[in-house]
């Protein structure tokens, strides 16, 4: 059997996936055809049903669930890692107050992520977006554009630059709900038999198990190879900061959280319906 299976070529990603589309562990006749692409992408292609399996933002899960169901293996929560909200630090013009924050321009890295869901959270009357990829917030604020959210490895290096952070919008979510911050899962089409979806989410603990026993020291050629931008530091911040307990299984404390996100996303979208039903068993 082959499967589609999508996921970012950021660090985390690489790390998690490494073993399992390498062969470094016994598929049991499982194969994969991987595609790699930013979340944004994935996400709207989620939207779409396109992949078997694939990582998606925890922001839009909640549109998904009609297809997919949340795997209990591969995702990133966690405690002190949410997106931040910065702004160049060069103007001179320091943010003062919320009203700065909700009439200048927002870069957000895409619209189904769970770093808009977070900002709008914090921010709910701010409505002044401008949708980027990730990797372009920085170079949005740098211009003077306006304030932008970053996520991913721009968390390591923006102060590099001169930007400031104002909030870290993490921050919100756990004094807010008391929970980790489910940033992004890996889903699987419902149409997947239930042995072969069980069997996927135990390869990809076995994957992720395989990279902390033989590569958590030393990155692989895979990891780098799709990183090239970054330095080895940043990347194994990327992977520190992203992999975890949580990423080996979500456990009762993942689940809560994002039965958390679910709640929250029923409240502020009360004209939407989706599936009660949202984990692998």
């Amino acid at each position: 059997m082959t499967l589609t299976l999508g996921f970012s070529p950021c660090p985390n990603d690489t790390f998690i996936f490494d073993a399992l589309v390498n062969h470094k562990i016994d598929t049991g006749g499982i194969e994969f055809n991987v595609v790699l692409d930013d979340v944004q992408t994935l996400n709207e292609w989620a939207m779409d049903g396109k992949l078997d399996i694939t990582k998606l933002s925890y922001g839009v899960l909640p549109l998904v669930t009609d297809q997919y169901l949340l795997l209990n293996s591969g995702s990133a929560l966690g405690r002190g890692v949410g997106p931040l909200l910065i702004r160049n630090g060069s103007t001179g013009n320091p943010v003062s107050d919320m009203v700065e924050v909700e009439e200048k321009p927002i870069a957000i890295p895409g619209r189904f992520t769970t770093a808009h869901m977070l900002f709008s959270l914090a921010f709910p009357a701010a409505n002044n977006k401008v949708f980027l990829r990730y990797d372009q917030v920085e170079d949005f604020v740098l211009q003077n554009k306006g304030l932008g959210v970053i996520i991913h490895e721009n968390r390591f290096t923006y102060a590099e630059k001169g930007l400031e952070k104002i909030t870290d919008l993490g921050d919100y979510w756990e004094k807010e709900t008391g929970n980790p911050i489910p940033l992004g899962g890996i889903v699987i089409k419902r149409t997947v038999d239930n042995k072969t979806a069980a069997a996927v989410d135990r390869l990809i603990r076995e994957s992720i198990e395989y990279a902390y026993r033989h590569h958590h020291k030393e990155l692989t050629d895979y990891v780098k190879m799709h990183s090239q931008e970054m330095s080895e530091a940043v990347m194994r911040k990327h992977i520190d900061l992203y992999v975890n307990d949580f990423s080996i299984d979500l456990g009762a404390e993942g689940k809560n959280a994002v039965k958390k996100l679910l709640e929250v996303f029923r409240q502020t979208h009360p004209h939407l319906s989706f599936s009660q039903k949202v984990f692998l068993d």
